[in-house]
């Protein structure tokens, strides 16, 4: 369904923190200009959490309307209420969404059970693809392959975002809920790896700001030029280590702002990075070919 290298939009913003639409819609130009394969709106890397449910369903409105259907849009609808989830869901269908990216409920801590019984509902609410995102390391539950596997029979399940840096995940997972389940990995790190292990494309952060590599990667792969693909997966790897030297998308954010497409600030309580990560992501940039 979805393959290749998609992007996890940060969400620019003014040095006064407002919303910077103008900015916003210059770079999910840019990013489509440059090769990636599909958007993906307000997920964490946007700043979901401390986005208003105006700005959030704007944002997705924004990335829809200058997409215009030449890339996927794959909007960020996940809360740990079932209900807003919903909501968002069905915004992101009335908008014109490809499909929906929806998160494992934080803080919550639903069981295996709860966890199928908050998809379903919004499986059921809701006729648009949904992507699972599986991401334990920032809600706290993990599901499990099996609750995947029980989801998966539901039409609207379409696929997952796997954040769980586990290479064994993709094979149970593929082997559980079958080939046609889209697999795509949320860890930029190990995106070869999760590609040989039969997944489909990943959901990056390192996009944001290394675009044409990060589609040039996917897209060898996909021809079959392993060797070009382990190349710039080695080129990659200093920026994917900058660009979590602190949590993001505050380094990432302060990359964009390198390039000119973002100012760097983020929201509280995400605070501005301290100089020694600031310096790891510049030297970063340069080594990698994206700073003179």
């Amino acid at each position: 369904m979805f393959k290749g290298s998609l992007v996890a939009l940060i969400t620019p913003m003014r040095a006064d923190g407002a919303m910077d639409e103008k900015a916003y819609e210059a770079f999910v130009e840019w990013q489509i200009q440059e090769g990636t394969h599909a958007v993906v709106p307000v997920g964490t890397t946007g700043e979901s959490p401390t986005l208003s449910h105006a700005e959030h369903k704007r944002a997705v409105e924004i990335a829809i309307g200058v997409a215009k259907g030449r890339v996927p849009v794959i909007a960020g609808t996940g809360s740990n209420s079932t209900e807003e989830a919903i909501d968002l869901t069905r915004h992101a269908k009335e908008a014109g969404a490809d499909a929906a990216l929806v998160v494992t409920p934080y803080y919550n801590k639903p069981t295996q059970e709860g966890l199928f019984l908050h998809f379903t509902a919004i499986a059921d609410a809701v006729d648009l693809p949904i992507i699972i995102y599986n991401i334990p390391s920032r809600s706290v539950v993990d599901m499990s392959v099996e609750t995947m596997a029980r989801l998966a029979r539901h039409p609207n399940i379409a696929g997952v975002k796997d954040a769980t840096a586990n290479l064994a995940r993709p094979l149970h997972t593929r082997r559980a809920c079958g080939a046609e389940f889209c697999q795509l990995s949320g860890e930029d790190h190990t995106a070869i790896a999760f590609l040989a292990a039969g997944g489909d494309g990943c959901i990056s952060v390192t996009a944001n700001v290394a675009p044409r590599l990060c589609s040039e990667m996917h897209s060898a792969w996909q021809q079959g030029r392993v060797a070009d693909a382990m190349g710039l997966q080695d080129r990659l790897l200093p920026l994917h280590d900058s660009l979590f030297a602190e949590t993001s998308p505050g380094p990432v954010k302060y990359a964009a702002s390198l390039l000119g497409r973002s100012s760097e600030f983020c929201r509280l309580p995400l605070a501005p990075l301290a100089e020694a990560t600031r310096t790891k992501v510049r030297a970063a940039m340069t080594e990698v070919g994206l700073l003179n």
